[in-house]
């Protein structure tokens, strides 16, 4: 797995977990003087300890809407202002199995109070794989001969998307993807592997094999193993092994048929949906990448990863639904201590709307993502974005001059404050900013080739299919 790549991210567990729920019912006198009903509770786990940062849903009858709270550092949760009626309680939480309680009978000003006890999953090996894959990697190409260039916004994404996802498998320990290069370490471990494999075949002897043939320049062989792997031992890291491989080397279709086997079998590995997501969105299904990865913020609500990958989506969106809004919203009061939370949370305030509100609290956000960061150019170039749409220049050019100073390769910003010029007369300035622009613009998609030619394109078969699929990019 990437050693180039420093993220680092929990895998969830497996399947078959008990889940014990007890009720009580509670005084009607405890309910609020409103004449409405509650629901309060605690979620605990298996050795009866508090399990903070819980979103715990309540859905009314057979209602599609729900009611969600979070549980505090205590693991209590309360769901005040109820009618009497029929509800059901529903968790998820990463290394835990969805649980689901109901209905729960309500009466007018009564309180019912729920102990809700959750069990880790156990390990599965008792998974097989039985189907063999619907496709074939039959060997690599350089990705000069497709045609075409991977220079445009949504394909700079989706590759930015692939890597971060490829950096996921960290978690296992090991190196998925390029690197320097083979080693005489390599060659020594390579053998010493093959020989134990002569003895006794194993999925974890695949398994290093693997990386050591991608390190080695080898990805078709490399990726074999990863195959092998899985399909001996389809462990949550062998399978998002095998999956991230194939999304490195720019197969998509192959990654998805793998990650979504892969949710199947662990629907509560947060890290297999964005790999899902991701390998969506480089087939260019949009639609389906963001709400899977929609779907990941809330298996571990309080794990920043899926926000972040969520975040990665809004460069190329320019309408944001009101569930991204909530997920940001819920990020930013998760992880108050956290820049991008709260800059995320300004982007989308800023993108659903030019409520006046919500402008000036995208704005408090900005600013609070750089006091946890100054150096986050970002969050000064969305604030720049912010006062040109109030028409207050002054601070719009200063804010962009800041994205410029805190940006690596600030093109956007130049263009930008081009804009302004042009409105407040400023020609040459203007003219400027945007030969500026244009020159920074060129360097980023010349570096976007050169990371894309880098890594080879597999070539693969699906069944049924005769020859290469097709490879488009948008530019």
């Amino acid at each position: 797995m990437i050693r180039s790549f420093a993220k680092s991210f929990r895998a969830a567990g497996a399947v078959l977990v008990l889940c014990g729920i007890a009720f009580q019912p509670v005084r009607a006198q405890s309910a609020p003087q409103t004449g409405t009903a509650v629901i309060e509770g605690m979620i605990q786990d298996s050795d009866r300890h508090a399990v903070p940062g819980v979103v715990v849903s309540l859905k009314e009858g057979d209602s599609e809407g729900a009611r969600t709270e979070t549980t505090d550092t205590q693991g209590r949760f309360r769901f005040a202002a109820l009618t009497a009626g029929r509800y059901t309680l529903q968790v998820k939480l990463q290394g835990y199995q969805e649980c689901v309680q109901g209905p729960i009978v309500l009466g007018e000003q009564e309180t019912k109070s729920a102990v809700l006890s959750l069990a880790k999953e156990t390990n599965t090996a008792s998974f097989t794989f039985s189907d063999e894959p619907a496709f074939t990697v039959a060997g690599v190409t350089d990705t000069t001969a497709l045609g075409g260039h991977g220079s445009g916004p949504i394909v700079r994404n989706s590759n930015a998307l692939s890597k971060e996802t490829v950096s996921l498998a960290n978690n296992n320990g090991g190196a998925t993807g390029s690197s320097a290069g083979s080693t005489a370490s390599d060659a020594a471990e390579d053998a010493a592997i093959r020989e134990k494999l002569a003895h006794g075949d194993s999925a974890e002897l695949h398994e290093q094999l693997a990386e050591i043939e991608e390190r080695e320049g080898r990805p078709v062989d490399a990726v074999h193993e990863y195959q092998r792997a899985a399909e001996m031992q389809p462990s949550e890291p062998n399978l998002f092994a095998w999956g991230a491989e194939l999304l490195l080397h720019h197969a998509p279709e192959p990654a998805i048929e793998v990650f979504a086997k892969g949710h199947r079998l662990y629907p509560q590995s947060s890290r297999m949906m964005l790999g899902l997501g991701a390998a969506l969105y480089a087939q260019r299904s949009k639609e389906q990448a963001e709400q899977i990865i929609l779907d990941a913020c809330d298996v571990n609500p309080t794990d920043a990863t899926p926000y972040l990958f969520l975040g990665r989506l809004l460069v190329t969106e320019p309408v944001i639904p009101a569930a991204w809004v909530d997920r940001m919203k819920r990020f930013a009061t998760l992880r108050p201590k956290m820049a991008m939370s709260h800059y995320l949370y300004g982007v989308v305030l800023i993108k659903e709307g030019a409520h006046r509100e919500h402008a000036d609290l995208a704005e408090a956000e900005l600013k609070r993502a750089i006091e946890l960061d100054p150096h986050l150019g970002d969050a000064y170039l969305q604030l720049g974005i912010l006062y040109t749409q109030r028409e207050d220049f002054p601070a719009a050019i200063s804010a962009l001059q800041k994205a410029i100073e805190n940006t690596p390769v600030p093109d956007d910003a130049h263009y930008r404050l081009a804009q302004i010029y042009r409105r407040t007369g400023e020609t040459e300035k203007a003219r400027e900013e945007i030969a500026l622009f244009k020159q920074l613009e060129e360097q980023k998609n010349e570096q976007a080739e050169r990371e894309r030619h880098e890594i080879p394109q597999f070539v693969y078969t699906l069944r049924g299919q005769s020859g290469t699929p097709p490879v488009t990019d948008s530019h």
